[in-house]
Order: structure tokens, then C-alpha cells, then sequence
């Protein structure tokens, strides 16, 4: 597949279901994205973003995980001033989903896009290109 112009070449991929984290790291990679960065949960993807020199172009979180959900995490991504594109996901709950996006959109986080697992590429593909 050939990438689109502006195909962003850094991803954080924050979710507790491995399986979900291994398939969208493979599409990822399968687009030819080569910096993937992947957290269980947004404690950890607050360590992760603070040690990058960069931050990435884009995260993928999931709203329901344990010790900080998405939720949570929406004001880690405020207090950092993150400016790149945000892509929150869910099992299991669309409500919860369109709460995050209206509570991030608030702050000033850009989102992308929200969707219910399991995430279909090719939609994931048009939000991010």
C-alpha cells in the first residue's frame, strides 16, 4: 500500500488488550510507520511521552484501562501541551466515547476520531491521512 503524503510517522498506542495493541502495530508497520510506541495503560504513556524528545504525531488510546484511563490521561495530554492528533477507542461504549472526544475537544486536544473496536483499517487509514 502506498502511503498518503501526510501519513503520520510516529505513533503511541495506549490500550490494555494486547491483542487490539498487536493488530493495530502491525497495521501500522504494514503502512510503513516505523516509530510505534505501545503502553497498557496512561500512567505509562505519561513516562513514555515524557521521555521522548519528540512526542509522537498521533495516539491511539483506549478509554477503559486500569490505574489512568483515557479520560484521565486527557489531562496529562493538556498539561503537556500535546498538539498532535488524538484517536480514542473503545470495547464497549460509544456514549463514553463521544464524552472523551467532547471533554479533549474542550482543552484544546485535537481528535481525530473515535472508534469502537475492533478499529477497520481502512477507516483508520482516512482519519489519518
Amino acid at each position: 500500500m502506498t502511503q498518503a503524503l501526510n501519513f503520520p510517522q510516529s505513533v503511541l498506542l495506549i490500550d490494555d488488550d494486547e491483542f487490539s495493541q498487536e493488530i493495530l502495530r502491525k497495521t501500522f508497520n504494514g503502512w510503513g510507520v516505523t516509530d510505534i510506541r505501545q503502553s497498557s495503560n496512561g500512567k505509562e504513556a505519561v513516562r513514555l511521552l515524557d521521555a521522548m524528545a519528540v512526542p509522537p504525531e498521533v495516539l491511539i488510546c483506549d478509554i477503559f484501562m486500569p490505574d489512568m484511563d483515557g479520560i484521565e490521561f486527557i489531562a496529562e495530554l493538556v498539561k503537556r501541551q500535546f498538539k498532535g492528533g488524538l484517536v480514542f477507542v473503545s470495547g464497549v461504549n460509544r456514549d463514553m466515547l463521544e464524552v472523551a472526544e467532547f471533554l479533549a475537544s474542550q482543552k484544546g486536544i485535537r481528535v481525530l476520531a473515535t472508534f469502537v473496536k475492533p478499529i477497520q483499517p481502512d477507516a483508520l487509514r482516512k482519519v489519518l491521512s
